[in-house]
């Protein structure tokens, strides 16, 4: 490899990394507000630098070589190392300011994000806190690419892997799910339901996401398939949905605890938890590695610890991670 890869330029790294995610130069020409033409002319002063081939033909488009990858992986450390360097530097500055932005998903934001965010405008005032509901994997992206500070997320195959060297995470909550039925249901006066009683049972489920995917997998634990009649991915349609006697449904506690009861005269619906070991939703942020140690950042995962043990009844914090 030439000596020059001593010099590499940060900026053709970027570029590289952004053809690795995006899969073409006319994406990342869009992405980086560059033409074609230049995003081509980085590309190849960077194969000059590295003295390696970076691309190869594929079809009408361009693959990255093996030797590009290796570059990648070490592009990622460099980068890590480069957040943690403005970390540092941001320290020398005062912890309770600074922009943060926050993507979540929509039980998150009103039992975890919400609360915590109401108490950073108390104890850090010069925080300007920006939120956004998304359900990942799009928003590791808008991670990656700096386009959002803080992503939390239920862990789920598919995410990025724990020694993944562009993330540091930390978990917050391990969120259980309870039986919802309807108040009139014949079992609702049992004090706690056996997920394999409930294999004749019509369920509702989301059309994707966490909640649908381990509603499947704990019912095929005690051997059956759940009967799914009803499709939902907004909790309040759910509840109607239950509530109008249509079905029960896996509900996580987070979501129970933020659902206010009906009132006097309703029949509504009853939560029963699971006997056993309930499913779990496992409640994680995700922070570009290095970057956790911002105080700004810093000051917001503080906040969002300390409402996941609020949550928890003070029961101890998950393990804190981080990437390699």
């Amino acid at each position: 490899m030439h000596s020059g890869t001593a010099d590499l330029d940060l900026r053709k790294l970027r570029v590289l990394r952004e053809l690795a995610e995006r899969g073409t130069v006319s994406a990342v020409a869009e992405a980086l507000h560059l033409t074609p033409s230049a995003v081509s002319q980085q590309l190849s002063a960077l194969a000059r630098e590295t003295g390696v081939r970076l691309l190869e033909p594929a079809g009408r488009r361009v693959r990255l070589t093996g030797a590009a990858r290796v570059l990648l992986r070490h592009a990622d450390e460099l980068f890590a190392r480069l957040e943690r360097v403005q970390a540092d530097l941001a320290a020398f500055q005062d912890g309770a300011s600074g922009e943060v932005r926050v993507t979540a998903f929509s039980s998150a934001i009103t039992g975890l994000v919400l609360p915590a965010l109401r108490e950073l405008r108390e104890t850090s005032p010069g925080l300007a806190l920006t939120l956004c509901e998304s359900e990942v994997p799009g928003a590791y992206t808008g991670l990656v690419h700096g386009e959002t500070d803080l992503v939390i997320a239920v862990v789920a195959p598919g995410d990025p892997p724990a020694d993944d060297a562009r993330f540091a995470r930390v978990s917050l909550l391990a969120d259980p799910l309870d039986v919802m039925l309807h108040a009139d249901h014949p079992r609702a006066k049992e004090r706690a339901l056996d997920l394999a009683d409930l294999v004749d049972e019509v369920w509702v489920t989301g059309s994707s996401g966490s909640c649908s995917k381990l509603t499947a997998t704990a019912c095929a634990s005690v051997g059956y398939a759940p009967r799914v009649v009803h499709r939902a991915d907004e909790w309040t349609t759910v509840f109607g949905l239950v509530e109008a006697g249509l079905g029960i449904s896996l509900v996580p506690r987070l979501v129970t605890s933020r659902i206010a009861a009906p009132p006097p005269g309703e029949r509504g619906v009853v939560i029963r938890e699971l006997t056993g070991a309930p499913p779990m939703r496992h409640i994680t942020v995700f922070v570009r590695n290095g970057a956790e140690r911002a105080p700004h950042i810093a000051a917001v995962l503080d906040a969002l610890t300390r409402q996941a043990e609020r949550v928890r009844g003070g029961r101890p914090l998950s393990v804190v991670a981080g990437g390699a």
